[in-house]
């Protein structure tokens, strides 16, 4: 019998509850990444005890849903993975109307009661780890062997019971590189349309792993097969057999996930291995032939694909922070990168842009961009001097914080009183820096400062909201041109 490592605060819990009289086993995804040999996420315990019984055997707990599970907290552990080890009794579920949640639960149960209704043979597997006995009555042990995923019973059965669990099987597809048996396969082609009635915040909790595995480009090329896609990124699929020119050896389908797949074999973070998948969302809506040179051309593929980004991750409910981060490294992925053309002051005016914390994510993206592309070198001569130049400006000025004079210092100055003026003048002035850093000095900015605020107001403001709205204003009218001409709506 294998022996496993188990930590002391989840021995604890099991030990507890043995001590107390009670049964007590390891279930559900540790026990399968035990006999992985993986490092568990987490833990999870399965009991003939009742909850009540088990809120009085613990110092800390937590009791706050319907199906029975005891959150047993532990404060001292400095592992994240061991702060709360979670105990289910064994439970009978009844029907599920809804199609998510079972109609009512049953604490009448046996261990075998229990591992029937759980999803995936190798995730119905119980360890006693102080007898080291295992309880596997649907042989997922073996599965793991070979490498399958299986639904326990009836696929349609099961994805009846829980319709987050077709998308849960690719998830597992993508993470552990198994293959999905056939039959449980054919029941989540049937079943993909029963992701319509799961929380978004589900499915996305899910597609985040599926980003975040070894093998996303695998995934969601199989849940494109399994019509699981729609259901998920309903635009992403329309790239499919979007032809490009030739500097793209595939359609926008397959550079986007060869993108992708780039970006998690650097092991890069999520919001850049999200904008890789989007970047070039837009492309087969701003798709058109150009009859000057008899190519396709994708005008405002950028512009309108931060669009599409941004509401289709709100749609799957990502937090503000992370959509931001992904839309902002979409809209300016096409940068323009001619290091025998491009000055200084442009490459300012792009991390004015994305902001100095995402400037290197963007210039990863563009590696990710190239690879996808079926370049073989992923650092090029022209991106690596492009890089020199990012390094070069990061210390120069590129918001009005960073500029050597404040409002209150050009209210002394000029005379002026607070009001919108103020802001004119300094965005005015921000603009002037980005094209000369050498300006941002304290004497010469009084000096234009002086000199603007003897501008008339209209001329003035005018001034002003060249620089501070130059790129959105620019945006805008590039998203009503492109929407009319493409029919983008």
């Amino acid at each position: 019998m294998t022996s496993f490592s188990i930590p002391s605060e989840v021995s604890h819990v099991t030990h507890t509850l043995k001590k107390a009289g009670f049964e007590a086993y390891l279930i559900g995804g540790c026990v399968r990444d035990l006999f992985l040999g993986l490092k568990p996420k987490d833990w999870d315990v399965t009991t003939n005890a009742k909850p009540n019984e088990i809120i009085s055997l613990f110092t800390k707990t937590f009791y706050e849903n319907e199906y029975g599970t005891v959150g047993v907290v532990n404060e001292e552990t400095s592992d994240e993975t061991l702060k709360i080890v979670e105990i289910t009794p064994y439970r009978k579920e009844g029907a599920y109307s809804d199609r998510r949640r079972p109609d009512n639960v049953s604490f009448e149960a046996t261990l075998e009661d229990d591992l029937k209704r759980r999803d995936f043979t190798i995730n119905s597997i119980a360890l006693d780890i102080e007898k080291n006995d295992v309880v596997d009555p649907f042989s997922g042990r073996a599965d793991m062997q070979k490498g399958i995923i299986r639904t326990v019973g009836d696929p349609e059965e099961r994805f009846d019971e829980d319709g987050l669990r077709v998308l849960r099987a690719i998830r597992l597809h993508a993470e552990l590189g198994f293959d999905i048996e056939n039959e449980t396969l054919y029941g989540i082609t049937k079943k993909a349309e029963l992701l319509e009635h799961v929380a978004r915040e589900r499915i996305r909790d899910e597609f985040i792993r599926i980003i975040m595995s070894s093998n996303p480009m695998k995934a969601l090329v199989l849940a494109e097969e399994t019509k699981v896609l729609p259901h998920i990124l309903p635009n992403l699929r329309e790239g499919k057999g979007i032809e490009q020119n030739k500097a793209h050896a595939y359609d926008v389908w397959t550079h986007l996930l060869k993108s992708l797949q780039h970006a998690a074999d650097k092991k890069m973070p999520l919001h850049v291995r999200l904008a890789a998948l989007f970047h070039d969302i837009s492309k087969p809506a701003t798709r058109r032939r150009s009859p000057e040179k008899n190519e396709w051309t994708f005008y405002g593929h950028d512009v309108v694909g931060a669009r599409v980004t941004r509401e289709t991750l709100f749609d799957l409910k990502f937090p503000k922070e992370t959509i931001d981060k992904v839309v902002k490294l979409v809209r300016w992925h096409m940068f323009f990168s001619d290091t025998e053309k491009i000055t200084l002051s442009a490459v300012r005016r792009l991390v004015a842009n994305v902001g100095k914390d995402l400037v290197w994510d963007l210039m990863n993206l563009r590696t990710a961009d190239r690879i996808g592309t079926g370049r073989p070198k992923e650092n090029p001569y022209r991106l690596r001097k492009y890089k020199a130049m990012v390094e070069e400006v990061m210390d120069d000025p590129i918001s009005v914080g960073m500029l050597k004079i404040s409002g209150q210092e050009i209210m002394k100055e000029t005379g002026l009183t607070a009001g919108p003026k103020i802001g004119f003048i300094l965005h005015a002035l921000l603009d002037s820096v980005l094209d000369d850093p050498n300006r941002n000095n304290e004497a010469e900015l009084k000096k234009m400062a002086k000199t603007m605020a003897n501008l008339p107001d209209v001329e003035l403001k005018k001034l002003g909201e060249k620089g501070k709205e130059m790129r959105e204003k620019e945006d805008q009218e590039r998203v009503k041109k492109i929407r009319n001409k493409y029919h983008v709506d």
